[in-house]
């Protein structure tokens, strides 16, 4: 099999010392938090020929390597929609941003009740790295994501979607629109990606009414090329922009993908660690992205874990990519108690920076605006704002270096609590929310270095618990919601008594949210969404670090959804042996089925 390979164990102090020169040209260093890269065949096999898209490129096959996920597709009225072509078989074989035109579908000018982004994408047979893809319209980045990795059998085919019901006022004018997929090819990457994309819009009718959308859908940054790096904690994503004056509501939603020095951010060390614990990324394992407008401190963000398909071992990663590797999930910050601020008639610059970043974090944003249509202005304040300065996380270090040995623990611990209220003077009188919530993050790292051994176990928790309650008149809404992103790495180099070395890796990776909403202090609505992820995988290398193969591979995805209004879905994948062995949908909802 024909793939590359990024490693977030050390290149340890044995591989270096050990490789011939010829060897150390095949074993390209390209060291992203704790990365090296490894063309793990000599020989290209495979065609690189176009392939068309399939609309059901998602659909799990038993016995198959291609990529599949457990992932619910959006929810699609039982409607016929309107549909507006993106591009269809757009070749990404450079790193030159495709532009193409965006204009709605004629004769299905809205409301609609919901609108869905629909992507289909394969690419041909080779050797390729995962990319990163981005879309734009009117600068507004619509979906945001990274590519499975080929194989000299494999050509993979994937199939997402992504809800933009919430962006409907952006796409009720044409604009111009940019497709970002940088993907190198020539005689050693090969593999070649090609992607359809369209919009379909349902019309609304009595049985699928329209829902309220923002009335203006606003990028971060407003210009062309996507998403923006960041290089360090003082680093910003900033816009500045004129707003309408009767703002009642605003929302942001953040990405901040990790890449180069930061793409394994979990893994780096105290900076004091760096070069015993034998890393090349430092600022510990912590990073968070912060909010601000005109420069106070606005709102946070927590940083979700992902991992590519090229990451640590990419045999974990087939046929099932970890959470979200191919469709990142924004996350949505509740910018409300600002709303009257919003509203002055003055300029406000809206700002993202991501905390202790290392080199670097792509990131973008989008401003959402509610409006009130009964004035065209209103008035009101902050009247509350504990989030301060930042962050202050706590390090504790315990190692021993006896013997040469470094065996030892770094953990990285924060925890902070913050309210932010204001209210708006609106037409229908004066609305007062209140946003109360609690981030906690702790990453723990065992290490234990030996001449024959580089183990690196990492635990990390982030949690986010979030309290809204909005007063308006007599009705008062209360919005619970908690998040959890806990990741397990455990990953070790190993030399063997014969000389050749073993590289196993297993990881545990999780997605949760839940909600609940209340009215006037009754329950009217509850949802929960729950998505893990568990591979494991040994790699095998001769004593020169030549690639022998891999064993042990073993995979699952498990993903569990239901709400208070009856809707369920359950899903899970198995994999062994790099193919997919199972699937058992609807476990849970009132019934199951294994194929």
């Amino acid at each position: 099999m024909n793939m590359l390979l990024r490693i977030p164990g050390k290149v340890s102090r044995k591989m270096c010392l050990r490789g011939s020169p010829a060897m150390i040209d095949r074993l390209v260093i390209r060291r992203s938090a704790v990365i090296f890269a490894i063309v793990l065949s000599l020989t290209f096999v495979g065609s690189a020929s176009a392939q068309q898209t399939s609309a059901a490129a998602n659909t799990p096959v038993i016995g198959s390597s291609d990529t599949v996920t457990a992932d619910p597709p959006v929810a699609h009225p039982n409607t016929k929609p309107c549909v507006a072509s993106l591009f269809s078989n757009l070749e990404f074989a450079d790193f030159s941003i495709k532009p193409f035109d965006y204009a709605p579908p004629a004769k299905c000018a809205g409301p609609w009740a919901k609108v869905i982004l629909v992507l289909d994408f394969n690419e041909t047979t080779g050797n390729q790295y995962d990319r990163t893809a981005e879309i734009t319209i009117g600068n507004v980045n619509v979906y945001f994501g990274t590519t499975p990795e080929p194989s000299s059998t494999l050509g993979p085919t994937w199939h997402v979607e992504r809800d933009l019901t919430d962006y409907s006022a952006l796409l009720k004018t044409a604009q111009a629109g940019q497709a970002n997929l940088g993907n190198l090819v020539n005689s050693t990457y090969t593999g070649i990606i090609y992607g359809n994309a369209e919009i379909e819009f349902y019309p609304a009718d009595w049985f699928n009414p329209a829902p309220q959308t923002a009335d203006a859908v606003l990028p971060l940054p407003d210009a062309p090329g996507g998403a923006v790096g960041l290089a360090s904690t003082s680093s910003l994503l900033s816009q500045t922009f004129t707003l309408p004056e009767n703002i009642e509501r605003a929302y942001l939603d953040v990405i901040a993908q990790s890449q180069n020095v930061d793409e394994f951010w979990y893994t780096c060390s105290p900076n004091d660690l760096v070069a015993e614990t034998e890393n090349t990324c430092g600022n510990t394992g912590f990073r968070e992205t912060e909010i601000s407008i005109d420069g106070e401190p606005a709102g946070v963000a927590p940083v979700y874990p992902w991992i590519y398909t090229g990451g640590i071992d990419p045999f974990l990663w087939f046929p099932l990519p970890g959470v979200q590797t191919l469709n990142f999930v924004p996350y949505r910050v509740n910018l409300t108690p600002f709303a009257g601020v919003l509203s002055n008639g003055q300029t406000h610059t809206v700002a993202i920076s991501v905390f202790n970043s290392d080199n670097y974090f792509n990131v973008t944003g989008t401003l959402l605006l509610y409006l009130d249509h009964g004035a065209s202005k209103v008035t009101g304040e902050v009247t509350e704002n504990t989030i301060g300065s930042g962050p202050n996380p706590k390090v504790t270090e315990t190692f021993s270096t006896a013997g040469g040995n470094v065996i030892g623990t770094a953990t990285v611990t924060s925890a902070r609590q913050f309210t932010l209220a204001g209210y708006v003077k609106t037409s229908h009188g004066r609305v007062q929310t209140s946003v109360q919530q609690e981030f906690k993050f702790s990453n723990t790292q065992q290490y234990t270095i030996t001449p024959t051994v580089y183990a690196e176990n990492i635990n990390q928790t982030t949690t986010v618990e979030s309290k809204t309650t909005t007063k308006d008149g007599f009705l008062v809404t209360e919005v619970d919601k908690d998040f959890s992103y806990p990741l397990v790495v455990d990953y070790s180099e190993v030399e063997n008594a014969d000389g050749t070395f073993s590289l196993p890796t297993t990881i545990q990776q999780k997605y949760s949210e839940n909600e609940t909403v209340k009215l006037n202090g009754f329950p009217i609505y509850a949802r929960s969404v729950s998505n893990s992820v568990a591979p494991a995988d040994t790699l095998e290398f001769d004593a020169s670090f030549n690639f022998l193969g891999n064993e042990g591979q073993a995979s699952s995805q498990d993903y569990v959804s239901f709400d208070s209004l009856g809707g369920c879905y359950s899903n899970k994948l198995t994999a062994a042996n790099n193919v997919l062995t199972d699937i058992s949908s609807g476990e849970g909802c009132g019934g199951g089925e294994h194929h």
